[in-house]
């Protein structure tokens, strides 16, 4: 079959590789008829992430069609249409009883051989992530192994074309789960860092759920300019200002906002000697966007984080968290306890989140895309591609 393929910074290749087959008796083999390029997948193809190998399969926002199923396999059969989360959840250990799929103590056999030194159970694998994350092979391939697929694969309707609901996978439930995390509704103030396609969606939840007023943070007036004309969000530039949290500050009574949901992560351009630090690998993250928001917040308020960090970061102002006495809801996605509700809203018309995309590809444009979308080139907000 025809793969995306990691070789190094920048270098990803579309090739024909192996075709996938079950393994377990609780795997199932996709048809893609459609994945994504995820803001995430940007890291990987900056080298900012590590265990990377060369030839590794990766992609994580994908649906398709089942092709065949393993013995004991029951929630899918061939045929199936089907969207599929970006975390490997297990369904029956102790996290998963929670319903927090993303803390999954049994999928990631790659994370534990670093962690478990110190006794740490690892989260749960991901889909064509690294080995750090269990290094299972992605979606942005013509066909793709599905492990834990009783618990994973999400039937669609055949009525709903996969661009309304590919993103099921991924940055819908990513972008649901930091308002939720938020604790935001009718009437609410709320400021969202980064209008890539993670932030996209945590505005038009927002709006959704009746979040009155809403400040975007970004440096792309083509983002800006598209959330500001989609979800009536009040645009920042901080390229054009000191400080976009000031900006904030200023226009909500001198208190922030209610909450904050930082969707820039770790790659967040710091101050010169932050840069040096992050590329000397001494600090792991940037700090620049949760320092601002912790500025931009009101005392009392809520930071929702949904943007990757990794290790130790420059400057993180704890003191500043107390004596705000703010609240910090973090991590990875759990992806199955949501897709239910946000089908149901995308059947009613309330979410309609395939509008950002901006780029449609064949898979074997990929390489390209990645550029693409890296660059900020042809105002790209999201690249979808057909195997």
């Amino acid at each position: 079959m025809k793969a995306l393929t990691y070789h190094g910074v920048k270098d990803v290749r579309v090739e024909t590789v192996a075709d996938p087959v079950l393994v377990a008796a609780d795997d199932i083999l996709l048809r893609v008829t459609a994945t994504a390029i995820c803001g995430s997948d940007l890291h990987l193809y900056r080298g900012k992430i590590p265990q990377m190998q060369a030839g590794d399969i990766i992609g994580h926002e994908f649906m398709g069609v089942v092709e065949d199923a393993g013995s004991q396999v029951s929630s899918v059969a061939r045929g199936d249409r089907i969207v599929v989360p970006f975390v490997i959840a297990c369904g029956q250990c102790y996290f998963c009883a929670l319903n927090l799929f993303a803390a999954c103590e049994t999928t990631n056999e790659g994370r534990g051989a670093i962690l478990n030194r110190k006794n740490i159970r690892s989260g749960a694998a991901l889909f064509g992530y690294s080995h750090l994350y269990g290094g299972v092979p992605g979606g942005q391939a013509e066909y793709v192994r599905v492990p834990k697929a009783n618990v994973g694969p999400f039937k669609v309707p055949g009525s709903l074309a996969d661009e309304r609901v590919l993103f099921l996978s991924d940055i819908l439930p990513t972008g649901y789960q930091a308002v939720l995390n938020a604790g935001v509704g009718p009437g609410s103030t709320l400021a969202i860092f980064g209008a890539g396609p993670v932030g996209l969606m945590a505005a038009a939840c927002a709006r959704m759920l009746g979040v009155e007023t809403i400040y975007m943070v970004d440096h792309h007036d083509y983002r800006l300019q598209f959330a500001a004309a989609t979800y009536g969000v009040i645009p920042i530039n901080f390229d054009e200002g000191d400080d976009a949290a000031e900006t904030i500050i200023a226009q909500t009574s001198r208190r922030g906002v209610d909450a904050v949901i930082d969707a820039v992560g770790f790659e967040a351009k710091g101050s010169p000697a932050e840069t040096v630090l992050t590329t000397l690998k001494i600090e792991g993250s940037s700090g620049k966007a949760l320092r601002q928001c912790i500025a931009a917040v009101r005392r009392g308020g809520v930071i929702s984080v949904p943007g990757v960090y990794a290790g130790f970061i420059h400057a993180f102002l704890f003191g500043d968290i107390f004596e705000k006495g703010l609240i910090i809801k973090t991590g990875q996605t759990h992806v199955q306890r949501y897709l239910p509700d946000l089908l149901r809203f995308i059947e009613e018309g309330r979410l309609h989140p395939d509008v950002i995309i901006s780029h449609r590809l064949a898979l074997s444009q990929a390489p390209a895309a990645y550029h693409m979308f890296d660059q900020q080139h042809d105002g790209c907000r999201k690249v979808v591609l057909t195997p």
